[in-house]
């Protein structure tokens, strides 16, 4: 069993994290089961966030009982003091704990410190001395702001997107946390969905001892699949290794990440979904995002109103409408193509 230590935190756990963002979508009962076999099988750090909606929720009623045998780390995306306390407060009693191990800012636009006038970061130390939070830490997809958090020394640990296809810039990153003793938790470790081989995702990240990938899990065969690295990890062999190549040029340039911080649009538009639909068609299943119900959602780029709230909230800095338009134009060649 591989295991990660997140730096000067010295929490040790499984290399397999469980994120608890899918989990959402499905019903509480359903939830509770995939949970609970997680935490039986030996995965036991779980992620979620105040923002994904009931997610804390079927957390607290699924794994509450047995608070002692895992780690857990949630998220607030406050702006302000009195919305840090609210999340808090409201974090733990949705989670069912006296204690979250990691407290996460969720991806702000800047680094909260001490005395800087916004009181998060002097709130967060004052919720650790109340033995409310063991750990401070910060999620981010802006490198400046990540970095900027890795440097002030303020932070135990930082949730920042990493993968295979990272620039060098971002491994940089991860190896500067290990250096300084700072916890690397690997968000988007997938790609949002654009890396479809689970293999080469983890034979990437066993070249970084500490980092921790957190697998985002809706089905009980992703969970299996994550739960047979526990046993038989992944190592990088010339086949993952060609995978890896290949998505490496496949994936080369601009292209949406799935984050989602564009959302939500007033033309109800599913950015990240139609942002990534020339490569969702090449990379998985077609026949679904060609239905009737894919079809209406990609028309509604067609009403999009050129407010530019996706581009101006993207932290990748993309063209987000003319990307939409490029993709969509794609997907009318899809569509003509068929039989």
């Amino acid at each position: 069993m591989t295991k990660v230590t997140l730096g000067r935190t010295g929490i040790a756990v499984n290399k397999n994290g469980f994120g608890a963002l899918p989990i959402q979508r499905i019903s509480r009962d359903d939830a509770a089961y995939l949970l609970q076999k997680a935490l039986d099988n030996g995965i036991d750090f779980f992620d979620t966030a105040r923002a994904y909606t009931d997610s804390e929720e079927k957390i607290g009623f699924a794994l509450s009982s047995r608070r002692g045998q895992f780690t857990l780390a949630t998220k607030t995306a406050a702006q302000d003091t009195n919305g840090f306390w609210t999340d808090l407060h409201t974090s733990l009693k949705n989670l069912k704990t006296d204690c979250v191990d990691i407290l996460q800012f969720h991806n702000p636009a800047f680094c909260p410190r001490p005395g800087d006038g916004t009181g998060l970061y002097d709130a967060m130390l004052q919720a650790k001395e109340q033995g409310k939070i063991r750990f401070i830490s910060i999620t981010n997809h802006r490198l400046a702001v990540a970095r900027e958090a890795v440097e002030s020394g303020l932070y135990d640990t930082l949730q920042f997107p990493f993968n295979y296809l990272a620039t060098p810039e971002e491994t940089q990153l991860v190896e500067d946390c290990a250096a300084w003793g700072i916890g690397f938790i690997s968000m988007k470790a997938l790609s949002g969905g654009l890396i479809t081989s689970s293999a080469a995702a983890y034979a990437f990240q066993a070249q970084y001892p500490g980092a921790l990938p957190i697998w985002g899990v809706q089905l009980e065969r992703e969970l299996d699949e994550f739960l047979s690295y526990i046993e038989t990890p992944p190592q990088m062999t010339p086949e993952l290794q060609a995978v890896i190549d290949r998505d490496k040029r496949e994936l080369a340039g601009d292209f949406c990440r799935g984050c989602g911080y564009c959302l939500p649009c007033p033309a109800q538009i599913n950015i990240p979904t139609c942002a990534r639909m020339s490569l969702l068609l090449r990379r998985s299943p077609a026949e679904s995002h060609l239905s009737q119900a894919g079809q209406a959602a990609m028309a509604r780029i067609d009403q999009c109103i050129h407010c530019n709230h996706c581009a101006s909230h993207c932290p990748y800095g993309l063209d987000t409408p003319e990307l939409l338009r490029r993709n969509y134009e794609d997907y009318k060649t899809f569509l003509n193509r068929r039989p």
